[in-house]
């Protein structure tokens, strides 16, 4: 199955009508738990992804769902399927759904064979809905809410910029480089990462680093990042993009110039970016 195969609008609605009825009521009004990796987990992630799992399978029965709130092996195999994979994180930024801050979302991506083709973040909070694919010519199309989205020109250097960083998933020597040595104006951690790409695409920050991010964390944002026209490697210089589990790391910029200098200045190997 095809992106152009896939009813934007029916998906946009699918995904709308989730988020409005599983997570908003229960913002701020949720108990939450603690995973085996110390990630937190609400029942609101979990009945978003039981019912995006229901109705997507329902409209789209030739797909199978890849969801974060499932096993390893469970996730491993459905990737692993010959099938077009739906990848889901019901909620993104579940840490901030649980303290009450307003910055999370529903995200969702489509694997067809070995390729990321389609991407839907949306933010509940705002009514924003950042959305990309890609056609079968390659061409990638994207658009926050009914508009087309592309990144501002920007002359802005590194030095004035706004970098957008987690610093928890770095290795001690970089992060204690960004403190002491900071080559950027200021700095902020949202606490979303699908929503944190599409902030970007939307020119809200200029350079990015994380260096920990699962398939569901990247995989939609990553898209509609590089349908704007985003820059973006990981840490050794490859595409963030891969069909796997493995956690991937990320090094980006909204512009050429941005994009180069930041992964000058962190020591990304500039034979492959």
């Amino acid at each position: 199955m095809y992106p152009d195969e896939v009813d934007a609008a029916h998906l946009k609605h699918i995904v709308h009508d989730v988020a409005k009825q599983e997570l908003l009521p229960r913002f701020t009004r949720v108990t939450h738990t603690h995973k085996a990796d110390g990630s937190i987990v609400t029942e609101a992630d979990l009945a978003a992804q039981e019912r995006i799992s229901e109705q997507l399978l329902q409209v789209w029965p030739g797909t199978v769902l890849l969801g974060e709130e499932m096993s390893s092996e469970q996730q491993a195999a459905l990737l692993a399927s010959d099938k077009p994979v739906w990848c889901l994180d019901p909620l993104d930024g579940t840490s901030n759904f649980a303290a009450g801050i307003p910055y999370f979302a529903l995200s969702l991506s489509l694997i067809f064979q070995e390729e990321l083709v389609l991407g839907l973040v949306y933010d509940p909070i705002r009514n924003e809905c950042f959305f990309a694919r890609k056609d079968r010519g390659d061409q990638l199309s994207v658009y926050l809410n009914d508009d087309p989205l592309t990144l501002p020109n920007t002359d802005v250097v590194l030095s004035k910029a706004t970098a957008i960083i987690d610093f928890k998933r770095l290795t001690n020597d970089l992060a204690a480089r960004l403190v002491t040595d900071r080559p950027y104006a200021s700095q902020r951690n949202f606490g979303a990462s699908a929503l944190d790409w599409c902030w970007l695409a939307a020119g809200r920050g200029h350079v990015y680093l994380h260096g920990n991010q699962n398939l569901w964390d990247y995989s939609a944002g990553s898209l509609i990042f590089q349908a704007a026209g985003g820059r973006a490697v990981t840490l050794e210089g490859e595409p963030v993009y891969r069909k796997s589990l493995q956690k991937r790391s990320v090094v980006a910029g909204i512009s050429k110039q941005l994009f180069t200098d930041w992964t000058r200045w962190i020591g990304v190997p500039l034979n492959q970016t």
